[in-house]
């Protein structure tokens, strides 16, 4: 269905065409700037005005137009490349009739280049007088009216290239992040680790407790799987004697959509021999200090609601512990399946079939009473070892695991283990995870028997952490939803022949 042309649309049709009759291409050809508007800014902002009289410095730049004033044979206009916008200043004694007749079928949208002089007008303001102007590209659709830019929030991430141009909070946040990322490479190959790739394509789901997306490779005839962790294949480089490794990389899980889930997002995980709990849990800690000093310049940050410090000591607190402060119960105790089973229907917790041991149930008394409690960043350590299929039993209590959970403003933000490397006892996890799937818990773990073999060869002693850099990055962009900080967030697709 052929789409209606708006006025407006049909207005700048006619323009491109008459720019093409000029000899003109409307959507442009190489431009070589030399300048970008916050560094011109940022240079000849404190020169006082006075000054520009005898100055003779050009700037070469190219941008989208932002605003126009056309007033005859002067006009002003503003354009914005990726730092920011500056001021130009065009005049058709300056670029001669021909060139100034083009700028003026100009309209909001299109990109242009300028050369010209830096001057400063009478109210302060940094501005090019336009000496050479290039018609670049032609916008053949109006951009949203400057003061409300897209409304709606479900169109600012559909279009979020009309939103990065409209919107500079979504450009901000689109800029720290490729920084914050850079931050924490140059953090870990500071450490001695190696940044490495893994597949993405698996034919077991391991690593992790999620449901995952299926495909099918046609060659093979094989059904495989979107990976839902990064874990194993990078365990599998310590055993071969890697040391120090870590991987950024997409990882998928269908599962729901909130403003903390994107069912396509970026891990981070990094395992280090001859670590555990507690150097995961320095590194950590001092990565997120990096970050917020040398990124963002501070360490309090305001994250879905509330004022964080990330300076001082983070609080480490067991996850027995914390059910005990808020509600008496005091799970370190030994107890049957039926006394935990009597307090979850003392306390209205519904427990599903697959979750009927005491671990399952601390969990869900964790999930309910403490968990959105951890406001300020909080190392909660000491999970049961029915939720915690990977990681090293504790040595004085093996009913508890060596793993913490970072939580921040109640959420969690990594999750790291003193990791398993008993092959036998990572068989027996994995034939209990296997239990589970049977009693219909969708999320549980495959058996990777190769990996256990893997085990066999000896894996040394470690620490490991898993980072979700979407909630990390909303964190240091002061977020509210995931969504704000993936350019491109899933969304359900809409019928085109309707725009």
């Amino acid at each position: 269905m052929e789409r209606k042309l708006t006025d407006q649309e049909l207005v700048r049709r006619e323009k491109m065409e008459n720019i093409r009759k000029l000899g003109i291409d409307p959507f442009g050809t190489r431009y070589d700037r030399t300048d970008f508007a916050l560094d011109i800014k940022k240079k000849y902002e404190d020169i006082p005005h006075d000054a520009f009289e005898t100055m003779e410095d050009v700037a070469c730049v190219a941008g989208r137009i932002m605003f126009i004033r056309k007033m005859g044979k002067a006009s002003f206009f503003t354009i914005k490349d990726k730092t920011g916008k500056i001021q130009v200043y065009i005049s058709i004694n300056d670029i001669g009739e021909e060139l100034y007749s083009l700028f003026k079928t100009a309209d909001i949208g299109d990109i242009v280049g300028v050369k010209g002089k830096i001057m400063k007008t009478q109210t302060g303001e940094i501005t090019i007088k336009c000496l050479e102007y290039r018609h670049l590209v032609k916008a053949l659709r109006p951009l949203p009216e400057k003061f409300h830019g897209l409304t709606d929030v479900e169109e600012r991430y559909r279009r979020r290239y009309v939103d990065l141009i409209m919107n500079e909070e979504s450009m901000r946040v689109a800029m720290m992040r490729p920084k914050i990322i850079r931050c924490i490479q140059n953090f870990l190959d500071s450490q001695g680790f190696v940044e490495v790739e893994t597949p993405i394509l698996t034919t077991l789901l391991t690593g992790a407790s999620a449901r995952p997306f299926e495909t099918h490779h046609n060659t093979q005839d094989l059904d495989m799987y979107l990976r839902i962790a990064l874990e194993l294949n990078l365990k599998r480089l310590l055993v071969g004697g890697m040391e120090s490794v870590y991987e950024i990389g997409r990882t998928f899980r269908n599962e729901g959509m909130d403003p903390q889930h994107n069912p396509e997002f970026t891990m981070m995980e990094v395992y280090q021999a001859y670590s555990n709990l507690e150097g995961m849990m320095d590194l950590t800690e001092n990565m997120y200090k990096k970050i917020a000093n040398d990124v963002c310049g501070k360490t309090k940050f305001n994250y879905l609601g509330h004022e964080v410090d990330l300076s001082g000591t983070w609080k480490r607190i067991s996850m027995v512990d914390a059910i005990k402060d808020k509600t008496g119960i005091d799970f370190s105790k030994e107890m049957t399946v039926d006394e935990a089973l009597e307090l979850a229907n003392k306390h209205e917790i519904e427990v599903e079939a697959h979750e009927h041991t005491v671990g399952h149930i601390i969990n869900l008394f964790f999930e309910r009473y403490v968990e959105e409690t951890l406001i300020q960043p909080t190392f909660l350590y000491g999970h049961p070892v029915e939720i915690s299929p990977l990681t090293k039993r504790n040595p004085e209590d093996p009913r508890f695991v060596d793993r913490f959970e970072l939580f921040i403003s109640g959420h969690e933000c990594a999750n790291a283990y003193t990791e398993l490397n008993d092959p036998i006892d990572q068989l027996s996890r994995f034939e209990e995870q296997l239990k589970e799937k049977e009693l219909g818990n969708e999320e549980a773990n495959d058996i990777d028997y190769d990996f256990v073999e893997s085990l066999e060869y000896g894996m040394p002693p470690a620490g490991g952490i898993g980072y979700g850099i979407d909630r990390l990055i909303m964190l240091f962009t002061e977020s509210e939803s995931i969504r704000d900080v993936l350019l491109f967030p899933t969304m359900k697709p809409i019928n085109k022949n309707e725009n």
